[in-house]
């Protein structure tokens, strides 16, 4: 009996030890064997490379190459069903991206008057591009299919009004403002459409400026540019437009009509960055309507070669 209980102690003895061993071994190695390992940490982002800044928490990831060309397909698509529904001859050109830092604007040569430092009055904007800018003057027709057809066809364009023949739908022009991606530019066209190189420079700025107030009181901003009245304008007229934050005076190189077009250039053509004039008039003044218009300036443009472009993106 004695005996036997002495090799179960020594048994017993050393089993412990080699538990003890092996318990140490695996304190070593780091294991825990009668635990589940602990997930690993999730991985974080990359640091940026030096002077490059981390992306934004929730911002939009840069859109793909495939994906911008998939959205100008789509555009052009569009465009082209545009075109076939309002009777063009085909669609109209893709405006190359605008430039990062717009041109430098100067008087064209013959339109200066005496004072230096005035608001540059031009009628083509510097640029190698095959663009043109496309700018409606006054607005006495009020024609809602015009503002369905160049939103359709999404064409850009600028107006230039006159406070005399807005004044009993300013509605209109504010549907104008927001009927197209980007919005329609409203300019300043005066107050009464008067020739204003015949009135005194108390009298131009109350035409001026107080279109400036009109514009900013009904539609929410204050222009920068400016186009005089038949296109006449003296020293007064450019002191005055400045005084209340006129900038540019664009005028133009063509002018379009629905049954033609009429040119100021000795070569009867179109230039890159030239500016197109037309007018908010219907079947009552002119041998036809606004789409019209639209339709025959439209064809000559892009028979051409030139896309039209936002002018307020380069001036």
């Amino acid at each position: 009996m004695r005996k036997g209980a002495h090799r179960s102690r020594r048994t017993l003895g050393a089993a412990l030890v080699v538990a003890a061993l092996a318990s140490a071994a695996t304190a070593c190695s780091g294991a825990a064997p009668d635990r589940a390992a602990p997930p690993s940490p999730v991985s974080s982002p990359p640091s940026p490379a030096s002077g490059q800044q981390a992306p934004k928490k929730g911002a939009a990831a840069p859109e793909s190459q495939a994906g911008k060309a998939e959205k100008l397909r789509a555009r052009k698509a569009a465009r082209a069903l545009a075109a076939r529904k309002w009777g063009l001859a085909g669609p109209p050109l893709e405006a190359p991206a605008p430039p990062a830092v717009k041109p430098a604007i100067t008087t064209r040569k013959g339109f200066e008057t005496k004072s230096e430092g005035m608001p540059p009055v031009f009628t083509t904007v510097p640029t190698k591009e095959k663009i043109v800018f496309l700018t409606i003057d006054d607005g006495a027709e009020k024609d809602p299919e015009l503002l369905r057809m160049m939103n359709e066809l999404d064409i850009p364009y600028s107006a230039f009004l006159s406070d005399y023949v807005v004044s009993d739908d300013y509605a209109y022009f504010a549907r104008m403002q927001k009927s197209r991606k980007g919005g329609v530019a409203l300019h300043n066209h005066t107050l009464n459409h008067r020739y204003l190189p015949g009135l005194s420079y108390a009298r131009q700025e109350r035409e001026i400026c107080g279109m400036q107030d009109v514009i900013e009181k009904r539609f929410g901003k204050r222009p920068e540019l400016f186009r005089p009245p038949y296109g006449n304008y003296n020293d007064d007229t450019l002191r005055a437009a400045r005084s209340c934050g006129i900038r540019a005076v664009p005028l133009w190189a063509a002018e379009a009509f629905p049954d033609r077009m009429e040119w100021r250039e000795w070569d009867r053509d179109l230039h890159p960055g030239d500016i197109v004039l037309t007018h908010f008039r219907g079947e009552e003044d002119w041998k036809g309507s606004m789409a019209d218009m639209v339709r025959r300036v439209m064809n000559v443009i892009t028979a051409k070669g030139y896309a039209v472009a936002k002018l307020e993106d380069y001036v």
